[in-house]
């Protein structure tokens, strides 16, 4: 068992869906939280995941964090020497993922209201990077917020990249062509 599929046993996506849709917890489709926004399908986020390789320690920013369910998948992985940064646009949906995540008793996250651009400069620069909403095109504000020897999976448009910045700084992308997610609030 990987250390992804791990993540998934210990934080089970049927504690970051609202009432009416967590008898769905199971499907493997994405399901609505409200307010136009998703929790993703978990086949997707599980190679999100993988692609993102999180490290123990690791300083993560979570890009549309949404229900909170990869905010406490990346805390799981990172452990409790790492931390991850959730930023949403949708006020309501900071207050449930900072809710789901609290009833639980994960204590290395910290929620923020998105401001206007893409990401969450003020704790930059960051080790992961990963976004859960398609972009219209390569949100160089994420790139820029990544450090060297970094990585940043994100969605634009069809596709599914992922960037990483080696240690002169020199950016690299592979694509993973065929996924849909809603859009990026920016």
């Amino acid at each position: 068992m990987t250390k992804v599929e791990q993540a998934f046993e210990a934080i089970p996506r049927i504690n970051f869906l609202p009432a009416e849709v967590a008898p769905e917890a199971n499907f493997d489709a994405p399901l609505p939280i409200g307010y136009g926004q998703t929790n993703s399908q978990p086949t997707t986020v599980l190679m999100m995941l993988e692609w993102l390789d999180v490290q123990p320690g690791n300083n993560i920013l979570d890009v549309g964090s949404g229900s909170g369910w990869t905010t406490a998948l990346l805390a799981y992985l990172t452990g409790p020497a790492g931390k991850v940064i959730a930023v949403e646009k949708v006020p309501e949906l900071v207050e449930f993922g900072s809710s789901n995540c609290h009833k639980l008793g994960i204590k290395n996250v910290e929620f923020h209201q998105a401001g206007n651009k893409f990401g969450y400069e003020q704790k930059a620069p960051y080790d992961r990077i990963l976004a859960s909403a398609s972009a219209s095109k390569m949100p160089q504000e994420l790139i820029t917020q990544l450090k060297p020897g970094g990585r940043l999976v994100v969605p634009v448009k069809y596709s599914v990249f992922v960037v990483t910045k080696d240690k002169n700084g020199k950016v690299g992308q592979t694509e993973y062509p065929g996924f849909a997610f809603v859009p990026l609030i920016g």
